[in-house]
């Protein structure tokens, strides 16, 4: 199956109606729900403007129904209230489009100076052991490319409930704050 323009048109069309992709697969045939799903976020859809499916219409009632009363006019020295402005939480982040760039995201690899040192100069004290030799009390963290014969692991005690030293664990556990810190 091939995404033509007659194609392309129709399944705009139908998202742009609000039909769902399972609905949309079916209208073209020859094509998943997911595969619409996909040309859907390559084409920078995925914002649509009814966020429902198009409901079936409801029967009109047989009988006419009465309007509900108008409330009472309210006094004119009574102001209204502005609606509270809710901000939007800033761990919700902005859909991009398809074919967009990336924003640049903090690198894992960011290591505080502190502990980069610490952690080099437990290397050189390191018990340089391999696979089969790690238990529950020796230090766990991988040094080097696994496809070389010079990988090892630190092997030194590890502290209590961690699977690493204490220079590892310091690397491999952050506080939050200092993670956040890293990131403005």
């Amino acid at each position: 199956m091939s995404w033509n323009d007659e194609r392309v048109e129709v399944l705009k069309k139908m998202w742009g109606e609000g039909q769902s992709a399972s609905q949309i697969a079916k209208e073209l045939g020859g094509v998943t729900r997911n595969a619409v799903i996909g040309k859907v976020h390559r084409l920078g859809l995925s914002n649509r403007a009814t966020a429902a499916p198009a409901a079936e219409p409801t029967p009109e009632p047989v009988a006419p129904v009465a309007p509900p009363p108008e409330p009472a006019a309210e006094p004119a020295a009574e102001t209204e209230e502005p609606e509270p402005v809710v901000a939007t939480s800033p761990a919700r982040r902005a859909i991009i489009p398809a074919g967009q760039p990336l924003p640049p995201q903090p690198s894992a690899n960011e290591i505080s100076p502190e502990a980069l040192a610490s952690v080099r100069e437990v290397e050189k004290t390191a018990k340089k052991i391999s696979l089969m030799e790690l238990t529950e009390r020796t230090c766990k963290w991988p040094v080097g490319d696994p496809a070389t014969d010079d990988f090892w692991f630190c092997g030194l005690g590890v502290q209590a409930g961690k699977p690493y030293c204490e220079a590892h664990v310091g690397v491999a556990f952050q506080p939050m704050s200092s993670r956040r810190d890293r990131r403005r």
